[in-house]
């Protein structure tokens, strides 16, 4: 499975996260890298975050990052390789 570069750059955006706390936001300046304006907007536009410059988590946005949270999780363990 290869991922597209627009949504390696979201998956980035949503790392930003602190998937601890619902009260810490970003903001995506307008001087920003034009992949991170991009993506933010469009994590706004499928209703992960509240402002088109990124803002707070929505509820669904909570569950992505925290879903990421696991994924990076699992992929930085030093689990066995046959577990």
């Amino acid at each position: 499975m290869s991922l597209p570069d627009a949504l390696q750059h979201e998956i980035h955006m949503l790392a930003l996260f602190d998937p601890a706390s619902t009260l810490a936001g970003i903001k995506v300046h307008h001087d920003a890298e034009p992949t991170a304006i991009a993506a933010i907007q469009r994590l706004y536009e499928k209703g992960l975050v509240t402002l088109p410059d990124g803002g707070y988590l929505t509820s669904l946005g909570q569950e992505a990052v925290r879903h990421l949270d696991g994924l990076i999780t699992i992929l930085t363990s030093d689990c066995p390789v046959n577990a």
